[in-house]
């Protein structure tokens, strides 16, 4: 699906400037920006998930041990 994407100069330049340090287009230096973030994003999604689950099961442990 194409889109329009609106830049300031600054950005644009900063762009300009990523995509032939990087040997990339324009778009795919974005394209990958994006898949990076979903990455991360869905990272810290498990992390919060496993913390959910694992914390509560040595709360009595961490109490014990007191503030770092």
């Amino acid at each position: 699906m194409a889109m329009t994407l609106r830049l300031s100069d600054e950005e644009n330049r900063q762009l300009d400037e990523l995509a032939a340090a990087e040997g990339r287009s324009k778009q795919e230096v974005v394209r990958l920006a994006l898949a990076e973030r979903w990455a991360r994003l869905r990272k810290e999604e498990q992390l919060g998930e496993v913390l959910g689950r694992v914390l509560p099961r040595y709360q009595g442990l961490l109490d014990r041990l007191g503030p770092a």
